[in-house]
């Protein structure tokens, strides 16, 4: 154990690199150094106890070690779990991560970029990304570095997942069930996450022979209530067999709403969600759902950041998605099958 703190020069040698590659390595700048490199350098730095002083490198290279990310709200399970797999691939790399929520609020939105800029960010991470985006392309085109994550903006680079797909197996899955008269509570018309969703699913279900009548598609928010308020004007216009929520709290508000009408989930109506959050299988009747990998979402995103940070191209990426089936589909299909 050394006396004394460590410094970049204890690192580079216990790691057996140049000082100016440990110095690359520990500021993030990892386009030109060789994978296995990077990992042998940042577990020098663990293994030794290594403190990057932010201050004294931001007054020497003009960076602070420090990125942004903005998020609707940081209360939300599934942009929480992004965000701490953000915070620790970027404690790993030596950085520093922030958050804010913005509220899917323009004017927030713009008054915490500013911030974020004021504060001197080295880079900022987007997971409330609007289809239409003019804060972000006043960003791109000022060079600010900067990547999306979960959802996405024509053009701009990100990590999210294929939501357009995941919509899809929701379709298919609810048609092979035997469901007929099929509704979507389809989130907001500026996310997406959701627009990609309902996109998907209307495709496939139309593939499959079933065709969604379009005032059974009301659009919401991406919450208990929104999910609630969106199931009684659905069902004020018709009684569907088959839901897609394209979140899970939208999902569980539906819950409350067709209950209130006297229709069991499972038995009456087959119910699908999106993020199987994990309360999705602990529900009374568990929640049918689709999973995207959010630690390899909110990971990749920082490296495409660092990537992005050090000059190099990005290129987005969408990861796959699973659909989780539960008693909230299952029991449907039980229940058709005749005794």
């Amino acid at each position: 154990m050394l006396s004394t703190p460590p410094t970049l020069r204890d690192v580079a040698a216990h790691a057996g690199v140049h000082v100016s590659t440990a110095s690359r390595v520990i500021r993030g700048e990892h386009a030109r150094v060789r994978p296995d490199t990077v990992e042998r350098v940042l577990a020098s730095a663990r293994q030794l106890g290594f403190q990057r002083n932010r201050w004294a490198a931001g007054l020497r290279s003009g960076r602070t070690g420090v990125i942004g990310v903005l998020v609707p709200r940081i209360t939300d399970v599934v942009l929480a779990t992004l965000f701490e797999a953000i915070e620790q691939a970027a404690s790993e790399a030596g950085y520093q991560a922030v958050v804010a929520s913005s509220w899917d609020d323009p004017e927030i939105r713009q008054e915490r970029v500013a911030r974020y800029r004021a504060e001197r960010v080295d880079g900022m991470i987007f997971g409330d990304a609007r289809t239409s985006d003019s804060l972000l392309r006043g960003l791109a085109a000022e060079s600010v570095p900067f990547v999306l994550v979960s959802r996405t903006s024509r053009g701009l680079p990100g990590i999210a997942g294929k939501d357009r797909a995941g919509g899809g197996m929701v379709a298919q899955h609810l048609v092979e069930l035997g469901c007929r008269n099929l509704a979507v509570i389809a989130g907001p018309d500026y996310a997406s996450t959701a627009t990609d969703r309902v996109t998907g699913f209307l495709a496939t279900a139309l593939r499959c022979g079933s065709t969604v009548r379009p005032e059974l598609v009301v659009n919401s928010t991406f919450d208990v209530d929104g999910g609630y308020r969106a199931m009684q004007v659905v069902l004020s216009r018709q009684v569907p067999d088959g839901v897609f929520a394209v979140n899970d709290f939208a999902a569980i508000g539906a819950i409350g709403a067709l209950r209130e009408h006297g229709l069991e989930i499972g038995r009456d109506v087959a119910l699908v969600g999106y993020n199987d959050i994990s309360v999705a299988a602990q529900l009374p009747t568990p929640l049918t759902s689709v999973r995207t990998p959010l630690d390899d979402m909110g990971r990749a995103a920082f490296a495409a950041l660092v990537q992005r940070m050090g000059g190099a191209p990005v290129q987005s990426m969408k990861l796959a998605p699973t659909l989780i089936v539960r008693e909230s589909t299952l029991a449907f299909s039980r229940a058709r099958v005749p005794s």
